[in-house]
């Protein structure tokens, strides 16, 4: 029943616990402000000790930064055609320049680490591709001792460096990287950190292919229309570790080699 203007109101009054004012309601508040002042100020530190740190391009840093480790593996890959000619299937025709000298050597090896070379017929040809005239005689015959005789022996091959009927002889180079060790108008040297593949694949093969990784460094010497081969050396490594992985069966590896060609590498 509605109350007449008469007669008395009750009102009900909360405990003093249990009332809000706003001296309450700006206590609450001290926490949850005093937590986000905390995380700007972490977040703004951690901020500058990243930018402090941060190693700028052609800074000295003392730590061997990255741009440190940039300067001692030559110029970055220019993403450049190197050449548009081939002969005996190796890009000939560099640029006059240090990564055209760069490009030559990476490619003279993967074709000095190539199956062709323990043939005396196509070894002879790649020599007289790659090889500076005046070094042709002297290459020529550190190659034929290095690839033929004995070498073809030792990988199962006969003295024309043929496989055994059904085995296939792989041998291939993958340069990894390469660096200008000196360069000149006339002369250059440059190592190529290779991994390679050697060994007859096919079933009951007493050679199965093996990864090996070493160092070749090529003296190249520019003959006025493009960059030859004069003298080459080889080093051992350097090899990682080995990664555990099972190694692939006969046929895998056979096809693998039949299917998957070779490609240009530059600089």
């Amino acid at each position: 029943m509605p109350l007449s203007d008469d007669q008395p109101r009750t009102r009900t009054r909360l405990p003093v616990g249990e009332q809000s004012s706003p001296q309450q309601n700006h206590h609450q508040s001290r926490p949850l402000r005093a937590l986000l002042a905390v995380l700007v100020v972490v977040t703004l530190l951690v901020v500058a000790i990243a930018i402090a740190n941060r190693v700028t391009p052609g800074s000295g840093s003392g730590t061997g930064g990255a741009s440190a480790d940039r300067a001692g593996a030559g110029p970055a890959p220019s993403g450049d055609q190197p050449v548009g000619t081939t002969v005996n299937g190796i890009p000939t025709g560099y640029p006059h320049t240090e990564p055209g000298a760069q490009s030559a050597a990476t490619n003279y090896a993967v074709a000095i680490g190539s199956a062709d070379m323990f043939r005396t017929d196509s070894r002879h040809g790649i020599i007289a591709t790659i090889a500076d005239p005046g070094a042709l005689a002297g290459l020529q015959g550190r190659l034929d001792q290095g690839f033929g005789g004995d070498t073809a022996t030792r990988y199962g091959l006969d003295a024309q460096g043929h496989a055994p009927k059904g085995l296939t002889f792989v041998s291939r180079t993958v340069p990894v990287g390469a660096k200008s060790t000196s360069y000149s108008d006339g002369d250059a040297k440059v190592e190529v950190w290779c991994t390679g593949l050697t060994g007859l694949a096919g079933e009951h093969s007493v050679q199965p292919v093996t990864t090996n990784w070493f160092t070749l460094t090529l003296s190249l010497h520019w003959t006025g229309s493009d960059w030859k081969l004069t003298d080459y050396t080889s080093r051992q490594g350097p090899a990682p570790l080995p990664a555990d992985q099972q190694a692939a069966t006969a046929d895998e590896i056979t096809g693998a080699v039949q299917q998957f060609g070779g490609f240009r590498l530059a600089r």
